[in-house]
């Protein structure tokens, strides 16, 4: 089914089509990632449980693959992951004119020398952007995130260095209590629809489609919403299909070791909200690191603050002439820059 105004409304709102079989032309056939059910995922109640499980499947992926490098940032979830690879393995660590990268590149460094890595910095301009963005655009027949061009050029890095499987720890924030901002609050439904949408499409659109349909299956009540459940069900989603997309778009194999584990005791909202997110990652992260201060979660940054604080906004007709496009963030700008491309495209 075509409906290009919801399509556009979806990815305005939530960085993705959340509804499957509805696309932006003919012949534009999106699919969303899904992640692995609960019930094939291994139970974990402590760090040393979850050590255990990850050092199981490098020795099963070390049987498969001679050569794997990780995407390392400064946090604790790659940090972790690290940890497990062979000495002189690829790690590759975003960098930009910018600046906005140079505190994942300080921790980055000592976490190769410590295990000793080869560094890669991969550096982001808006050249990028404008170089990787159709690719992964078509990839995906949609527009996509921020972080998908990036992660392609990382993995054609990889690649071009023989690099045959990357790493990554995206998955560990969903499933171990790191989006303590988002589960933390006690919601009221109105008040997390707002929170989560990213972009309102009545404020950038003509023609906006209301998505408030995504959220109702959700609703607890008069005026609460089931939270954990909608991340699980709706966050992993968006989340998770970014890194889908730009590695298959680069036909670069990669594994989330954390995407296979699951808690079995519930989250402790407790430790969350009173400062310890994700909690057994950082108990796993000081066995790992005991020399070190454990670091708070930071979002993997992308360089669009700077890169698109001149872009005076879209100019077709499906955006409205009116966007107030000095209050949005590089992200909403970003967003509003790809989705033009991509209609540019069709």
């Amino acid at each position: 089914m075509v409906n290009k105004d919801f399509c556009l409304s979806s990815y305005i709102a939530f960085r993705y089509i959340w509804k499957d079989g509805i696309d932006f032309c003919e012949g534009f056939q999106h699919k969303n990632y899904q992640p692995i059910p609960a019930s094939q995922r291994i139970p974990v109640r402590t760090s040393q449980d979850i050590d255990r499980e990850i050092r199981k499947q490098f020795d099963t992926l070390y049987d498969k693959y001679d050569n794997i490098g990780i995407l390392l940032s400064g946090g604790i979830d790659s940090a972790n992951l690290a940890s497990y690879l062979r000495p002189s393995s690829h790690a590759y660590t975003f960098t930009s004119p910018t600046g906005v990268f140079d505190a994942d590149i300080e921790r980055a460094k000592i976490y190769c020398k410590k295990w000793q890595l080869k560094h890669h910095l991969i550096q982001i301009t808006m050249q990028d952007y404008q170089r990787y963005t159709p690719i992964v655009m078509r990839h995906k027949f949609a527009p996509v995130h921020s972080i998908e061009p990036q992660i392609y050029k990382a993995a054609e890095t990889a690649r071009r260095d023989g690099v045959q499987l990357l790493i990554v720890g995206e998955s560990a924030d969903l499933i171990f209590g790191g989006m303590d901002k988002l589960i933390s609050p006690q919601w009221t439904f109105d008040a997390f629809v707002q929170r989560y949408t990213f972009l309102d499409p009545y404020l950038v659109l003509s023609s906006p489609v209301s998505q408030s349909a995504l959220f109702e299956p959700y609703r607890v009540g008069d005026d609460g919403i089931d939270v954990p459940r909608f991340m699980d069900e709706v966050f992993s989603i968006e989340s998770s299909g970014s890194y889908l997309n730009a590695f298959g778009a680069a036909w670069m194999p990669y594994h989330d070791p954390y995407a296979t584990l699951i808690m079995a005791e519930p989250l402790d909202m407790r430790r969350v909200r009173s400062g310890e997110p994700k909690y057994l990652i950082r108990q796993l992260y000081a066995t790992k690191y005991p020399e070190l201060q454990i670091p708070f979660k930071l979002p993997m940054p992308r360089p669009v603050d700077h890169i698109f604080k001149n872009w005076t906004g879209p100019v077709r007709p499906e955006f409205r002439k009116d966007i107030p496009i000095s209050t949005l963030t590089g992200n909403q700008k970003w967003q509003l820059w790809c989705a033009e491309q991509f209609l540019n495209s069709l």
